[in-house]
């Protein structure tokens, strides 16, 4: 074994003194690199984006409870070395000498927020800032909706229960406000010293006492799972991934575009050592024969040749995790600022994940390959044709495609997103070799004909056709490389852009609730003589859901705890005759204007409960209760801003109950007043501003994309290796027959002719290849995996073709030219 070992590193040495093993080493290195960047890069923003995240929650996490927490919760956190701070919220009136306006409001104590900021300015239209403080004792600050109800600007008095206020400052931003947008209110704030002595709070009383949670992640989560296991009646823990779904939808959408990134990479990676490995054992053919000839067994053969590559692959790899990390680290000091926010330091994972990843490239890959060259025959030394290898059985394609599926499912962390990546690929592939396969037996169908005649234009179309196999596998390497550039350029470009527009500038801003009945046509008549767009006035029913298909609901039996505290809370529903916008039946049928009692669910809340078509769900709504199957599935866009259903019946299930209505719309910055004269005219409506969450979300996703294409560019990389690696992957052979050719009587104008004449045909293929299988893949990743409304366009077509073509045809003649200026003796010579 050290025998072999030595031998394995003296002929590693070698080979790379020759330069048989730059282009294999510089695949695996950039391919190594690549994942590790994204893999230290997406660790390291995942990270700090959670973090971010978790202003919303103004911690790392949050503790609800409708009474005062124990004192126990708070000490145990901070012997664990947290920080910890208390908020209570109620609603409460606020009044002067003239006039009362119903608060929000937010108690809370020196420390506050943990995570997040509050900004505060001196008053309405005034420049804010953050305020890196609580209220002082004695001191009130208002958002600029209480300031016009109550006609007060900064100094004046305003009483909330038994104490009297001096007005501090006006607040313009709260990173943690409501995550339940119909408990929004006017916010008012003050510090919780002041909470006993105004007598707002008595046994009994309506409120929500928060303890907001923050430190080291791995302190979090041992906290977290001490006070799961400690939690009582009324108490819950919530965490960003239980907090407001329109937020997780843009985490998850940036999740998804980094690890699409990540297994775009793989995939090129493997192309790219497939072909490197392939060119490697084509030259390494002699030397295996001459082994054979003295005496060296096929075990002894393939243990020094596996041993080499052990080798050779473990330090390529490290080297590229290396430089993986190095590259993540200048890349953060950019993202740092982009983020405002602190990168945490990565872990050591990915280092991990990128040697697992270079070693299983290499294993499913290169492995194949080497099998070949320890059956290689001694007649190899008297006969040097280059197909004399035994060609790859059906085992080791199914390795490699076992490796490959299992690194794309690795990576994925998704089902649904790993399966149409590899179905997307799989079938492409297939689909260019074929193509490859009938556009080149098609050029040389037509060699012969008056077209092609003369020159050396016939003789490279004659050589594309004599090397079939090499010829399909380079062109359908060039087409996934091409496709996968045009994944990472133009189809990206339009992916984020579909993305940005998700959450348009004109989305909704404003909620206006407690509409009775009898005022929808006095407030649609309002908006219209105010020239705003009538919006979309929908009923909202209160209504616990109790039993499914007759079976009790008992919250205490789900282990989740987001569908234990579902199950506890009353839904809004509704009942409509037309399907919602931005509602998209994705099972079933919608019930239109039947009247036969039916509901529709949206999907995620029906994945939670196993809701299926057919069950039955029971209602309890002022005591009674009603029963309906569900005929309809929907997905929605929680994101859109707009007023969104769990449940929504048909018509003549839900009249009969009380209701209230609701609506959104978008208020334009400078209509803000258009509020107040609604709220004049209507005096028992409740206008919600949700402006300052609509920007933090918006902010949110711009910061994402920023990152995404930061790191779509590191396997823009990988695919240039693959470009190179198929121009070079018949390097050797294009050389030899050039040389034949020249010492035949071939002129140099004729070897030029015959270059052009494969590269064109090749770039030509593969950029029609690309083109197509780039919009296709990026429709089916749109659809499928983002649930986004995306468009083929012809562009990324056109420009594979002309880019494509000129690319193969500059980077192919660069890497030959040398060829025509080298006399044929030496070319034959170095192949022999």
């Amino acid at each position: 074994m050290m025998r072999s070992l030595l031998l394995a590193a003296r002929m590693m040495l070698r080979d790379l003194r020759a330069g048989e093993l730059h282009l294999l080493g510089l695949a695996i290195v950039i391919a190594v690199a690549s994942l590790t960047s994204v893999g230290f890069l997406a660790d390291r923003v995942g990270r700090a984006l959670d973090r971010e995240a978790n202003q919303l929650l103004g911690g790392d996490l949050l503790l609800r409870a409708d009474r005062p927490w124990p004192a126990a919760f708070a000490d145990e956190a901070r012997d664990r070395g947290l920080q910890v701070a208390t908020t209570v919220l109620f609603t409460s009136m606020a009044s002067t000498e003239e006039t009362a306006a119903l608060a929000g409001v937010k108690v809370v104590e020196d420390g506050y927020p943990l995570r997040g900021a509050i900004r505060i300015a001196a008053g309405p239209n005034q420049d804010d800032a953050v305020a890196g403080r609580v209220p002082a004792p004695g001191e009130l600050w208002l958002d600029e909706r209480l300031f016009a109800e109550l006609g007060v600007k900064v100094g004046d008095v305003v009483g909330m229960g038994e104490l009297a206020f001096r007005v501090g400052a006006m607040v313009s931003f709260e990173s943690d406000r409501g995550a339940n947008f119909f408990s929004l209110l006017p916010r008012a704030i003050f510090n919780l010293d002041e909470l006993e002595r105004t007598g707002l709070i008595a046994e009994g009383s309506r409120a929500t006492w928060r303890l907001h949670v923050a430190g080291e992640q791995a302190t979090v989560d041992a906290y977290e799972r001490w006070a799961r296991d400690n939690l009582g009646r009324g108490q819950a823990v919530e965490t960003v991934e239980n907090a407001r779904p329109e937020v997780r939808a843009a985490l998850d959408q940036a999740q998804r575009f980094l690890r699409l990134a990540a297994l775009l990479a793989v995939i090129l990676a493997a192309v790219a050592v497939g072909l490197s490995a392939r060119r490697f054992m084509a030259r390494h053919l002699d030397g295996c024969a001459v082994m054979r000839v003295l005496g060296a067994r096929q075990a002894q053969v393939l243990g020094i040749v596996v041993g080499e590559f052990l080798i050779f692959g473990l330090a390529a790899a490290l080297a590229g995790t290396a430089l993986g990390w190095s590259v993540q680290w200048g890349l953060a000091g950019g993202l740092r600022e982009i983020l405002a926010t602190e990168l945490p330091a990565p872990s050591l994972l990915p280092i991990a994940h990128g040697l697992v990843v270079g070693m299983a490239l290499l294993a499913g890959f290169v492995l194949p390959q080497l099998l070949r060259l320890h059956k290689v025959s001694t007649l190899r030394v008297l006969r040097r044709e280059f197909d004399i290898a035994e060609p790859l059985s059906g085992a080791a394609w199914a390795f490699g495609l076992a490796a490959l599926l299992g690194l794309i499912f690795w990576i994925a962390a998704d089902m649904r997103l790993g399966l149409m990546v590899a179905l997307g690929f799989a079938l492409a592939l297939g689909v260019f070799a074929l193509a490859a396969w009938w556009v080149l037996h098609l050029a040389g169908r037509l060699k012969g004909q008056g077209s092609l005649r003369g020159g050396g234009w016939r003789y490279g179309v004659a050589a594309l056709g004599r090397r079939m196999g090499g010829s399909v596998v380079q062109a359908a390497a060039l087409g996934l490389g091409m496709t996968a550039l045009l994944l990472l350029t133009l189809v990206r470009g339009d992916l984020l852009d579909n993305w940005r527009a998700m959450a348009p500038a004109d989305a909704p801003n404003r909620f206006v609730i407690n509409i009775q009945p009898d005022q929808r046509q006095g407030v649609a008549a309002l908006f219209g003589a105010e020239g705003l767009p009538e919006p979309a006035i929908q009923p909202m029913i209160r209504g616990r859901m109790v039993a499914i298909n007759g079976t009790p609901i008992a919250p205490e039996a789900f282990e989740d705890q987001r569908t234990r505290r579902l199950a506890e809370r009353e839904f809004n529903l509704s009942y409509a005759a037309a399907l919602p916008d931005a509602n998209v039946v994705s099972a079933g049928r919608w019930h239109g204007a039947a009247r036969e009692p039916q509901f529709s669910v949206e999907v995620g809340l029906a994945q939670t409960f196993g809701l299926k078509l057919g069950d039955r769900v029971t209602f309890e709504i002022a005591g009674e209760r009603v029963e309906a199957p569900i005929t309809s599935v929907r997905t929605l866009e929680w994101d859109s801003m707009r007023v969104n259903f769990f449940f929504i019946a048909s018509e003549g299930l839900l009249e009969t109950y009380p209701a209230s209505l609701i609506t959104s719309f978008h208020l334009p910055a400078e209509r803000h007043d258009f509020s107040t004269r609604l709220i004049s005219a209507f005096p028992n409506l409740t206008v919600i501003d949700i402006a300052a969450v609509v920007a933090q979300v918006q902010s949110m996703t711009d910061k994402l994309i920023l990152i995404v294409q930061f790191v779509f560019g590191f396997a823009v990389l990988a695919g240039l290796v693959v470009l190179y690696a198929a121009l070079q992957s018949t390097h050797d052979e294009r050389e030899y027959e050039l040389a034949m050719l020249r010492t035949l009587g071939a002129r140099n104008r004729q070897v030029r002719q015959a270059l052009l004449a494969e590269f064109l045909v090749l770039g030509s293929v593969a950029g029609v290849l690309a083109g197509v299988g780039a919009s296709a893949i990026g429709w089916l990743l749109a659809e499928q995996v983002f649930r986004m409304a995306y468009v083929p366009a012809l562009a990324p077509v056109v420009v594979a073709v002309l880019l494509g073509t000129a690319g193969v045809v500059a980077g192919g003649w660069l890497g030959t030219r040398k060829l025509l200026s080298r006399p044929p003796l030496a070319s034959l010579r170095a192949l022999a």
